[in-house]
């Protein structure tokens, strides 16, 4: 697949995929209200209101997404009893983010108690953030174990093989290079969910949360553009 327009139809048919492009139209009118604010009041309510817009829109998207970690459990829990540890705190962290979320967007839009936001807005982001911790390092481990099976490869190189080695390589390479997304999102994610779990100064700022929101985003539109 190589037409661009394409890419661009299957990446948005996507759920992750409609999901990153609107995540991108969040934080840049975030970063935009945050700038014009001052100056233009007007125009920072317009951006200020598409922020909101999509901030609620991708909640409506997620509806059901924590049965994705319950699956990927059942599917394919992972290779040793470490991974499987992993995955386990990992996914059922992102589980109780994805579903505590639905109340979430309830309470936002009107459906359940105001009141009830913030306590759903807490619940969700501790989950989430205990899930990337485990993601994050299920990811190093990976990144540090495809580092040493390259090192072995290329020891090996000179011989008649050389052609699959160099294919195996490639292949480590374009693992790592989606793993480095995957962490960089996720540390970006965990930053925007410890604004909501302990709120403080720096994760906070708006300038923080809107480029947290964009560097997430943007690994996700690498990680889910088709190849």
């Amino acid at each position: 697949m190589s037409d661009p327009v394409d890419k661009l139809v299957t990446f948005l048919a996507k759920r992750d995929g409609i999901d990153k492009l609107v995540k991108t139209f969040q934080y840049v009118s975030k970063l935009v209200h945050y700038h014009v604010e001052p100056t233009r009041p007007d125009l920072a309510g317009r951006f200020k209101q598409w922020e909101v817009a999509s901030g609620l829109s991708r909640k409506a998207f997620r509806t059901g997404r924590f049965l994705t970690g319950f699956n990927a459990l059942r599917r394919n829990p992972g290779p040793s009893e470490t991974f499987r540890l992993l995955a386990v705190l990992a996914n059922a962290g992102e589980m109780v983010y994805f579903f505590f979320d639905h109340f979430l967007w309830l309470s936002r839009i009107g459906v359940l108690e105001a009141r009830l936001a913030r306590r759903m807005s807490f619940v969700s982001a501790f989950g989430e953030s205990f899930g990337y911790v485990f993601f994050i390092v299920g990811d190093l481990i990976l990144i540090k174990d495809g580092v040493r099976k390259e090192r072995e490869l290329r020891k090996r190189k000179g011989g008649d093989e050389t052609a699959s080695l160099e294919e195996g390589i490639g292949k480590i390479r374009a693992d790592r290079v989606m793993r480095l997304m995957g962490v960089a999102a996720n540390v970006a994610d965990l930053f925007i969910a410890l604004a909501d779990i302990e709120p403080n100064p720096f994760c906070n700022h708006t300038v923080t949360l809107g480029i947290s929101g964009l560097v997430s985003a943007w690994a996700g539109w690498y990680r889910n553009w088709p190849s």
